[in-house]
């Protein structure tokens, strides 16, 4: 299992690389899809991670179901986002000597759930922001904690 600072070092390269791969005309468009690929691996890995905690449980609480319908709502926008990001792919598909047909569908399609992710992990990153502080604030336990009668000798 990972520690939890692990998983919060996967979070913060998940928000991190998904900030830079959000903004196409910073990196350009190649930079985008493949560093998009790259992006949606990291956030299945972040999910894996928290999959457990997302998965409905009998006798739950509303928020616990709530988080739960959030969770799947983002995977769902991520993969409809990276499924229309390849198919509109001018970079991705090309390189891989690929075509896709039916550009006027999938590009609203990508620009409609990528706007749909952003808001969605905006709701998730101000749910989980208090929980990530509060875990960042612990104290790594010491190898050896000096006590009085140590000091004394």
């Amino acid at each position: 299992m990972i520690a939890v600072r692990g998983k919060l070092v996967v979070d913060a390269v998940a928000l991190v690389a998904y900030a830079v791969v959000s903004l196409p005309s910073l990196t350009g468009v190649a930079a985008h899809e493949w560093l998009g690929l790259a992006v949606a691996f990291v956030l299945a890995v972040h999910l894996a991670q928290h999959l457990a905690q997302a998965l409905p449980r009998r006798g739950g609480s509303w928020a616990h179901a709530a988080r739960s319908a959030l969770a799947v709502l983002l995977a769902v926008a991520l993969v409809t986002c990276v499924v229309s990001g390849v198919m509109v792919s001018g970079a991705v598909l090309p390189t891989l000597g690929l075509y896709a047909e039916g550009y006027y569908f999938w590009n609203p399609l990508h620009a409609v759930s990528a706007k749909v992710l952003l808001a969605l992990l905006l709701v998730h990153l101000f749910l989980n922001a208090g929980i990530a502080y509060r875990l960042l604030q612990r104290k790594k336990p010491s190898a050896k904690k000096e006590t009085d009668h140590d000091r004394d000798r």
